[in-house]
């Protein structure tokens, strides 16, 4: 006869609690509010990522990867094709030179890149200045290595959200290390000007700060607008890690696939904490990608691509009674909802899901200490079909 199973708690002693590294963090708005969508049946504009498929030819190139037996562990940094794709491409884009040997790292997608970065260059006690809203991970980084966030928040200006570059300047102190940054911004929409990264350099300037680039939007800029990639100005670069993402550029999120572009000295100290928490990143993918890089039109034609989706959304939009702010770049539209309703940002979110079927996730989520501002964020990177559907149901706000 067969004993009944005893849970294994039941079997060792009692173990006390432990103590947290991130006790601040629980499940995040995005777990919540997809959930709460498939729960609903509603269209899901909250979470970021495609509800389309990528080019068959890439997963075509992987699985021939694949069949030719490149399934071993690749070279730390990533495979050299690939670092040279990834070089010349920067290059080719931003006039930058970067030595694929040295100094571009492949990595476990953007979040991993971040991580690291943070884990490299950050000690006990450091200050690490954070622009609001910011990306979830990026606190989470820094306290995981010590360091202690110095929050500045963005303006809502009539060019949409903007950086406040003397609040930056006000906030640096002996014990500013690092500044984190995000262009094209997530969740905002909001991009870089030249002005913009000429009061950054005038902030640095003379200083042991450095830089960490959020540019994984970097082919999503509209309407004319340049990508004002930090590689494109020597006096940033030379103090920047600047991470990007195959995820977002190639529609395939779920492959976790990015790079870091650093000069020599800060890759050598990014790549001893890479190898031990990550060590390398999947072969046959790598080697896919690297050979998908020889044709630049997927990542040019990007800009058009996107942007005709975007203007689909916000011509959908005038009929409804949101107040579209501008979205110059990424895949995100945020939208004002105080003349429908004044409901605080979770509320509105959580009430607009159950009860129009559409999705969308607060901007306040995107804060250390939520604020209100009545706005709430939308991803129109989905198929054509998917925002009709959106667009016929909040045609009824």
């Amino acid at each position: 006869m067969n004993k009944q199973a005893v849970p294994l708690s039941q079997t060792i002693p009692a173990l006390a609690p432990l103590q947290s590294r991130l006790p601040r963090v629980g499940t995040t708005i995005f777990t919540v509010m997809s959930a709460l969508a498939t729960e609903k049946g509603a269209v899901n504009l909250g979470q970021g990522f495609p509800d389309f498929e990528c080019d068959p030819t890439l997963p075509d190139a992987v699985t021939a990867a694949m069949k030719a037996g490149l399934n071993q562990y690749p070279p730390m940094a990533g495979v050299p094709a690939l670092r040279d794709a990834i070089a010349s491409k920067i290059g080719k884009l931003y006039g930058a030179t970067y030595d694929p040997a040295t100094e571009i790292t492949v990595t476990a997608g953007a979040t991993q890149a971040i991580l690291t970065t943070v884990l490299c260059c950050v000690h006990p006690g450091d200050e690490v200045i954070v622009i609001e809203p910011a990306y979830d991970s990026y606190v989470p980084a820094i306290e995981l290595a010590g360091g202690k966030p110095v929050f500045v928040q963005m303006s809502l200006t009539e060019r949409g959200y903007a950086v406040p570059w003397d609040k930056v300047a006000a906030a640096v102190s002996p014990k500013t290390r690092l500044i984190m940054l995000n262009s094209p911004h997530n969740p905002t929409g909001s991009v870089l000007r030249p002005e913009d990264t000429a009061a950054l350099a005038d902030i640095v300037r003379g200083t042991q700060i450095l830089i960490l680039s959020d540019e994984v939007y970097e082919h999503m800029v509209y309407d004319g607008l340049q990508h004002e990639s930090l590689c494109r100005i020597p006096e940033l670069a030379a103090r920047t890690f600047v991470v990007s993402s195959f995820g977002k550029t190639y529609h395939v999120t779920g492959w976790k696939i990015g790079y870091v572009a650093a000069p020599a000295m800060l890759s050598a100290e990014f790549r001893k904490v890479h190898q031990f928490n990550v060590f390398t990143v999947n072969t046959p993918v790598q080697h896919a990608i690297a050979a998908y890089m020889a044709n630049p039109r997927p990542y040019l034609e990007l800009p058009a691509f996107y942007q005709k989706k975007r203007d689909l959304f916000r011509d959908g939009l005038k009929n409804t009674r949101f107040r579209m702010l501008p979205s110059d770049g990424t895949y995100f539209q945020c939208v004002d909802y105080t003349k429908i309703s004044g409901q605080s940002e979770a509320e509105f979110a959580m009430w607009l899901t159950s009860e129009i079927g559409v999705a969308a996730i607060p901007v306040s989520a995107f804060y250390d200490t939520p604020r209100e501002s009545g706005v709430v964020r939308f991803c129109f990177a989905k198929k054509d079909e998917t925002l009709s559907l959106a667009l016929e149901r909040l045609a009824r706000l």
